[in-house]
C-alpha cells in the first residue's frame, strides 16, 4: 500500500483528519472531486469580499478546546449571527425572541408573549400531529408558523409541510428576551481571510489531488491505502442499496451589485413560499 490513509473530500473533516494523521507520521492522500480544496466551506475573494460559494458558514462552539484549536489556523472576527426574516413586506428578528413577538402582536413583556403563544396553540392544537405543519403549529401557534416557518421549511425540503413527517421538528426555539443572537454558543465568528486559508494551512505538506472523482476510479483508489476516510454522500458509497437519502437541494446564484449595502443585514431569510 502506498498510503496509510486515502481521504476522500478536502472539506473541514477530511482536512483535520489529514492534518492530525500527518502529525503522527502517517502518509495521506487527499482527493477532491471539485477543482478546489475546502469542500462546502470554500471561500473565494470577489471584489474584496470573501464569498462563501456554497452558502454562509458561521463557526460556533461552546467547547473551548475546539475554539482554541481552530484559532491556531486563523484569526476570527467577532461576527454575531443575527438573521432577519422577511415575509412579504414585513421584517422580523430571528431567532424567535421578544423583538419578534413585539413586531407580531405588540406585546412588550415575556409574560404577555407567553400568554399570546399559548392562546394560539390552544386554538389550533392537534392531539396527534400527523405532519410537520401540525407539529409546528402545536409548538408555536399558527401566526409564527405561517409567517416564519412554513414557506422557509418548504423551500428547504422541496416539499409541502403537510407532506413532511412530524418528527422533523421536535422543538422550535422560543426566547423570551430581547436578544437577536441566533446561537447560544460561547464562541462564534468567521475567519478573517476566509475558510479556504484554514484548509490550506491544514493540508501543507500533504499530497492533494483535485478534479478526482472517487467513484470514477474506485477500484484503483481503494487499493492504494490501508484505510479510507470517506466524507462524500454515504448512499452513493453503498451504491444506493439502502435507497437514496433525501438531501435538501439548493441552487446557488451570485450577483454583483454596484452598491455598498444591499439588504442591511448579512443574512436575510425569505420565508414566503414562491
Amino acid at each position: 500500500m502506498k498510503y496509510d490513509y486515502l481521504i476522500v473530500g478536502a472539506g473541514l473533516f477530511g482536512a483535520i483528519f489529514a492534518y492530525e494523521a500527518n502529525k503522527r507520521n502517517k502518509k495521506c492522500l487527499v482527493i477532491a472531486k471539485r477543482p478546489h480544496i475546502a469542500g462546502n466551506i470554500y471561500t473565494e475573494n470577489i471584489e474584496g469580499i470573501n464569498v462563501h460559494k456554497y452558502g454562509a458558514h458561521i463557526f460556533h462552539t461552546s467547547n473551548k478546546e475546539v475554539w482554541e484549536y481552530i484559532n491556531n489556523f486563523a484569526e476570527f472576527n467577532n461576527y454575531i449571527n443575527s438573521p432577519v426574516a422577511r415575509y412579504k413586506d414585513e421584517l422580523y428578528n430571528m431567532p424567535f425572541n421578544m423583538n419578534t413577538f413585539n413586531k407580531l402582536w405588540g406585546v412588550k413583556t415575556p409574560k404577555e408573549a407567553k400568554e399570546k403563544i399559548e392562546e394560539e396553540k390552544r386554538k389550533s392544537k392537534v392531539d396527534e400531529p400527523k405532519n410537520l405543519e401540525e407539529q409546528a403549529i402545536n409548538l408555536v401557534g399558527k401566526t409564527i408558523y405561517e409567517k416564519l416557518v412554513k414557506g422557509y421549511t418548504e423551500k428547504q425540503w422541496g416539499k409541502r409541510a403537510t407532506e413532511l413527517p412530524s418528527f422533523i421538528i421536535k422543538r422550535l426555539p422560543v426566547r423570551f428576551v430581547y436578544d437577536n443572537n441566533y446561537f447560544n454558543d460561547r464562541y462564534q465568528g468567521i475567519p478573517i481571510g476566509g475558510y479556504t486559508k484554514i484548509i490550506e494551512k491544514m493540508l501543507e505538506g500533504i499530497e492533494v489531488k483535485l478534479n478526482t472523482d472517487f467513484f470514477e476510479d474506485r477500484e484503483n483508489l481503494e487499493n492504494i491505502a490501508e484505510k479510507i476516510i470517506f466524507t462524500g454522500p454515504i448512499d452513493k458509497y453503498y451504491d444506493y442499496k439502502f435507497g437514496e437519502l433525501e438531501y435538501r437541494s439548493l441552487r446557488f446564484e451570485s450577483e454583483i451589485l454596484n452598491e455598498q449595502n444591499h439588504q442591511g443585514n448579512a443574512v436575510v431569510n425569505y420565508t414566503e413560499y414562491e
